[in-house]
């Protein structure tokens, strides 16, 4: 199919313009003004903004093995249906890819059922174990990287040696941090509504004092090194400090944990993940780090379960919120709509960031693919849980209204999803 998006505010290198684009064979073949194609189908982009695919590093597809939360049919569908035409699916499945026979499954599935491009991670030890490292060198050829996301790494003579093994195959290790011996069975942040409801907490040194260790592996073995949703001050300034030591280290936020705080909370399951809502003191330090480019990327870490897994409040649900379609929203609406960051800002920590990082997603320009998303940003809606396409509902937003609504995605030039 050709298209011809005509009349849009477009991102091209880091600032909009008021250009049409055309698009045959997958790839955008030319942007300029007043562009005429006789045989092309039209769309009228008046008052629209058209940005790069978004891309997101952390999310739950949950095949194989748990199809009844999320399939890779259904998860890349609301991935489209937020803008995003690049997911990085999490290996904690059943079986979960550490070996190539594993992950041949899961390469099926996503071939057979995904609407966007998706990457898998591999695991970083077998059966995420933490114990024995996983195939890594079967399966680098077909995974973005590797992590045992869902469980920190414990033992740190395991977590070098799969830094070095990263190393020497070029790919990165993106961490899921956290110290099992500090949780005592907590289930929200260790802080003031927990403390007020009776609740057991999660201290933020279970996340920190990992990141902190890993940064000195990294020192050592010089892998790539990506930390998964942090959500404290503490990380956030022993990063910027790895940073400016130039150590070969980049992290993650999610929305929730840039626009909530643990007094925030509802005895209602869809406020439980992993890591927590945390603290306002917390919620500004990442705000800081968006701003100051310490946080390099935020990423949903959609994580669909069952609504029955999720009705059991706050201490007994199973940890998780979906995020990808609102992510945009909520980013657009808390942050760039008060004037927190520019739009501009928010486009490099959904797309520019993570392809410089992780060398996925595309950019606009002539002769790349055409992976493009098509927003009405003044147009308001109220987040309800029967209008996800994910097969998981629960998110902290429900009810809230926003700006911000996806119109049209492609991929590889071709509509996957639309709402003209």
């Amino acid at each position: 199919m050709k298209y011809l998006i005509k009349s849009a505010n477009v991102y091209i290198d880091n600032s909009f313009s008021s250009v049409d684009l055309f698009v045959d064979s997958g790839c955008i073949v030319s942007i300029g003004q007043d562009l005429t194609i006789s045989d092309a189908t039209v769309i009228s982009a008046q008052g629209l903004t058209v940005f790069p695919g978004f891309t997101d590093v952390h999310v739950h597809l949950r095949e194989p093995g748990f199809s009844y939360k999320e399939t890779v049919a259904s998860g890349t569908l609301a991935a489209a249906k937020g803008g995003y035409t690049n997911v990085c699916t999490m290996p904690n499945l059943k079986p979960c890819p550490d070996s190539v026979e594993h992950l041949s499954r899961q390469l099926e599935i996503i071939k057979r059922g995904a609407k966007v491009h998706v990457y898998p991670f591999g695991t970083i030890t077998v059966g995420e174990n933490g114990e024995t490292l996983s195939d890594m060198d079967g399966m680098a050829k077909d995974v973005i990287g590797f992590s045992d996301d869902g469980r920190g790494v414990q033992n740190q003579n395991i977590m070098l040696a799969a830094m070095e093994k990263a190393k020497a195959l070029g790919k990165i290790i993106s961490a899921h941090c956290e110290d099992n011996s500090l949780l005592f069975g907590g289930y929200i942040h260790d802080g003031e509504y927990a403390k007020l409801h009776g609740h057991r907490g999660i201290c933020s040194e279970s996340e920190w004092g990992p990141i902190k260790r890993d940064i000195g592996l990294v020192k050592k073995s010089g892998c790539k090194y990506h930390v998964c949703h942090i959500s404290t001050k503490e990380s956030v300034q022993l990063i910027r400090e790895a940073k400016a030591q130039g150590v070969d280290i980049t992290c993650e936020t999610g929305p929730h944990y840039l626009t909530m705080n643990d007094m925030m909370l509802k005895e209602d399951g869809r406020f439980k993940m992993n890591p927590p809502i945390r603290s306002e003191e917390d919620r500004l330090a990442l705000i800081e780090g968006i701003k100051d480019g310490t946080i390099d990327v935020i990423a949903t870490d959609h994580a669909p379960h069952s609504a029955e897994e999720k009705s059991k409040g706050l201490e007994k649900s199973a940890m998780g919120v979906v995020g990808l379609e609102t992510a945009f929203a909520v980013c657009y609406t808390k942050l760039v709509k008060t004037g927190i960051i520019t739009l501009e800002k928010l486009v490099e920590l959904l797309n520019v960031n993570a392809r410089m990082r992780f060398g996925i997603g595309t950019e606009i320009k002539v002769g790349a693919p055409a992976d493009l998303t098509l927003f009405n940003l003044n147009e308001r809606f109220t987040v309800k849980k029967e209008d996800f396409v994910s097969l998981g509902k629960a998110s902290p937003f429900e009810g809230e209204e926003l700006f911000g609504r996806c119109k049209i995605t492609f991929v590889n030039g071709q509509i996957v999803y639309s709402e003209i």
